[in-house]
């Protein structure tokens, strides 16, 4: 002790020798402590080149192991280095120094072998990684470990048990220390974001160093308790031996101050700890209040430049107001003097102010109302590329005029057929006040399903039911079972898909992501002669399958997949997947895809809702096609809000109808008896003028009910889609219990039986990729998830790979045999 005192006692030695003092002092009580590395990170045990492991508190753990690869090469030897919560191997031992420099083992000797540029070209050398935090560290029998993350698994080897215990704890340890790291940054992250890059390593680089200190003190504390321990049975022996009374005494007061030397020791590691639980506690919360400032300054220095941006732009369109207005094309109209166009080109301002995506502009086309009577005017300076009989359009007026005096005043007919009396009304919605911003800004880039959101910011139905409410005005498809050209039921068509649309203006909150095999009908079939059947199909990307059959001739099915992104100032929503829709008399098949939904105002402002995009609808057996244009929000347009305008032409390119009207109030159709090719606008492009009979109303969107900014804004057919109803399937969404609670304004339990659903479904999950996992070790074939009510056909349309309807569900309802079933709430 004497030795050891003076040594320590030396000036300027470090906790690092003491350890390695400490550890080399013989200790009759306990057994012999590993040596440590003298080496930079410490050198691995493992083979004959390996040395000691790493000392205690070191962040790296290096040295050799047997790694299975395959059944034809068996174990090989790889090196293992383990820092920072993550195992790698490689192939070689080279190490990089602080220096920069390679060096590799010769006989246990460092030698140098080539000058590392950077540390990406050692990494390039990384043979592969597991991540501890989330690994299951097992030991199969003395010498071999078992390391699996997932779908990775290491099957590892070390020489002797003695080595093979030694990485086991340097793995624990590295596990516990990456699962405290990671739940210090997800505490970290709660309502304000990270610091930036270089105050969050300066501080953690400080915590590091400090949580270093304590590890060296803690293994100090506990060499001294052990040696001290030594100390007091070796002096306890000596007092029982027949010494004189004067050296007994000595010996008794030695050991009272030993005791007291280790009681002194264990103090002072105790308030070391405290200290370093107060630092990390206290550096947090200086950390967020700087981070607070920080991000204040930064959204009034975003704020302040907006409005630079919005004002500089308000200026140039009032000094170029007088050119923009002389500059339009001019178009001469004729007796009846009405004139629609498309949206030109846009202006120079729009480009400062990014609201949606950029898109390129559709062709361009002028419509101009022409009397029947004299649309063939010889002296007329429109060369004729195609005509058409202004009789047609008079003889397919019975369809037109039903169309345009029941669309939306369906009520009339609808009351003469028996129907359930269904509810007009849900409980207000209760005035809850949350920051969206507060949430959002820590997910941006991500995908919205993968984000946790509380029921404060959705409404009281599933993703499946609005996919069903896309049926509202499913009268048009009715009345285009009666039309007898395919270009006359491509108009009744589109404004169909338009319509499904006309309920999002004012619904900003967000649907309920449905769990997987959550399923949802809408049986309609003695009233409106449709039912309607959605399940989901795949969680991860969410993806849901739909099937509606009518007795009036129709059939409608669909897969959508939702892709959404957060984009910092607006969020995308991009619906992927194509809408199916087969006239049973007829064989007409038609096909088209939705366009992309914008939700603008995240961060500041009432929020709002616009589309826009182009949708395609072809029909696969006549070869139509109607083009619909959906025209961004823009401030300097002049153009009507949230139009829409589109042009149905025949297979051969000759364009029968013209489409325009908005999709959120009405669409109206012309029919086209002339066409020609008009001026050149600015860009270059040749504008094609139309020139049609009066337009027709086909679609016009129904009165929202009273009181309807207190229920969510829903429509009459919304308020009943979540209306009770017996003899549903049990994982219907009418059954989500968090749903009801929400629709009852009971918000803070729907929050937490939310929360209960969502982690039940991950440990289902979690169940199936361990399944997954173990048929894959067995050579087995794992089918994954399948769908209930549906199953995966190439569409023979498409040539894509859709969830189709494959029958059942109507059957089971009327039997009640919902034993197949999966109990998902």
């Amino acid at each position: 002790m004497g030795k050891a005192a003076a040594l320590c006692g030396g000036g300027g030695n470090s906790t690092r020798g003491l350890v390695s003092l400490l550890s080399a002092v013989p200790c009759l009580a306990c057994q012999e402590l590993p040596a440590m590395s003298a080496e930079p990170g410490g050198r691995g045990g493992g083979g004959p080149a390996g040395g000691p492991p790493a000392a205690p508190g070191s962040d790296t753990y290096k040295g050799w192991l047997f790694k299975w690869t395959n059944y034809l090469k068996g174990y090989q030897r790889r090196w293992f280095v383990l820092s920072n919560g993550l195992l790698s191997y490689y192939r070689s031992s080279a190490t990089v120094r602080s220096d920069g420099s390679s060096w590799k083992r010769v006989k246990n000797t460092p030698v140098p072998v080539r000058k590392m540029g950077t540390q990406a070209e050692m990494a390039h050398t990384c043979r592969g990684t597991i991540n501890l935090s989330t690994a299951h560290i097992d030991t199969e029998d003395s010498c071999n470990i078992v390391l699996s993350n997932g779908g990775r698994t290491y099957h590892l080897k070390a020489n002797s048990e003695v080595e093979r215990q030694r990485w086991v704890t340097a793995l624990e340890l590295a596990k516990a220390k990456a699962i405290r790291m990671r739940n210090n940054q997800s505490d970290d992250s709660g309502d304000e974001e990270p610091a930036s890059q270089s105050d969050k390593s300066e501080l953690h680089g400080t915590l590091k160093t400090l949580s270093s200190k304590l590890e060296d003190l803690s293994t100090c504390n506990d060499l001294i308790a052990k040696h001290g321990a030594a100390l007091q049975r070796s002096l306890s022996e000596l007092e029982n031996l027949k010494l004189p009374a004067e050296s007994g005494e000595k010996i008794k007061a030695v050991n009272e101050r030993a005791t007291l030397f280790r009681i002194t020791s264990n103090a002072m590691i105790n308030a070391c700890r405290d200290f370093l639980d107060l630092a990390e506690t206290h550096s947090r919360k200086w950390q967020r209040a700087l981070q607070y400032e920080r991000e204040q300054r930064i959204r009034l220095e975003e704020t302040i430049e907006q409005l630079a941006k919005q004002h500089n732009s308000l200026e140039r369109a009032c000094r170029g107001a007088p050119g923009l207005s002389s500059s339009s094309t001019g178009i001469t109209s004729t007796a009846k003097g009405s004139v629609q166009s498309a949206k030109g080109e846009a202006s120079d301002e729009d480009e400062e102010t990014e609201y949606f995506d950029a898109m390129e502009d559709a062709p361009a086309f002028i419509t101009v109302t022409a009397d029947p009577k004299h649309h063939r005017r010889s002296g007329s300076n429109l060369s004729g590329a195609s005509e058409g009989h202004p009789e047609d359009w008079n003889l397919e007026d019975s369809v037109f005029e039903s169309s345009n005096q029941s669309s939306y005043n369906e009520s009339t007919c609808k009351d003469l057929l028996p129907k359930k009396r269904r509810r007009t009304r849900i409980p207000d919605k209760p005035n809850y006040s949350l920051n969206l911003w507060s949430i959002m800004k820590n997910c941006i880039g991500k995908e919205l399903s993968k984000i946790p959101m509380p029921v404060n910011f959705n409404e009281p139905l599933s993703m499946l039911q609005r996919l069903t409410e896309d049926l509202e005005y499913h009268e048009l498809l009715d009345k285009a079972v009666k039309c007898e050209s395919s270009t006359e039921q491509m108009c009744f068509v589109a404004a169909f898909s338009v319509s499904s649309y006309s309920t999002t203006v004012h619904r900003t909150a967000k649907p309920f992501n449905p769990l997987l095999g959550e399923t949802y009908e809408l049986d309609r079939l003695e009233e409106f002669g449709f039912r309607s059947l959605c399940e989901q199909v795949s969680h991860h990307p969410p993806a849901a399958a739909h099937h509606v059959y009518s007795k009036r001739g129709w059939t409608l099915w669909q897969e959508i997949t939702i892709a959404s992104k957060f984009r910092g100032k607006y969020l995308s929503i991009m619906p992927l997947g194509a809408i199916h829709l087969e006239f049973h008399s007829s064989g007409n098949h038609y096909v088209w895809r939705k366009v992309t939904s914008t939700v603008h105002n995240i961060i500041v402002g009432k929020l709002w809702i616009d589309q826009s995009g182009e949708i395609e609808i072809v029909n696969h057996k006549s070869k139509d096609k109607c083009q619909l244009k959906f025209t961004p929000y823009s401030y300097f347009s002049r153009d009507v809000p949230r139009k829409v305008t589109g042009v149905v032409s025949d297979a051969d390119g000759k364009a029968h109808y013209v489409m325009s009207g908005t999709w959120d109030e009405k669409m109206e159709c012309s029919k086209i008896v002339q066409s020609s090719h008009g001026s050149t606008s600015m860009e270059g492009k040749q504008k094609t003028v139309y020139q049609t009979l009066s337009p027709k109303v086909l679609w016009k969107k129904y009165p929202l009910p009273e009181n309807a900014e207190n229920m969510y804004f829903f429509s009459d057919l919304a308020l009943t889609l979540n209306e009770p109803e017996e003899r549903v399937a049990p994982t219907d969404s009418r059954l989500r219990p968090d749903q009801r609670l929400m629709e009852s304004g009971r918000w803070d339990e729907a929050n937490v039986e939310k929360q209960r659903l969502e982690e039940k479904q991950r440990a289902v999950r979690r169940r199936r990729e361990a399944e997954a996992v173990e048929a894959l070790e067995e050579g087995k074939d794992y089918e994954g998830y399948i769908p209930l009510w549906f199953e995966r056909k190439v569409d023979a349309v498409t040539g894509e790979l859709i969830c189709v309807y494959k029958g059942g569900y109507w059957e089971a309802k009327d039997k009640q045999d919902w034993s197949t079933c999966p109990d998902i709430f």
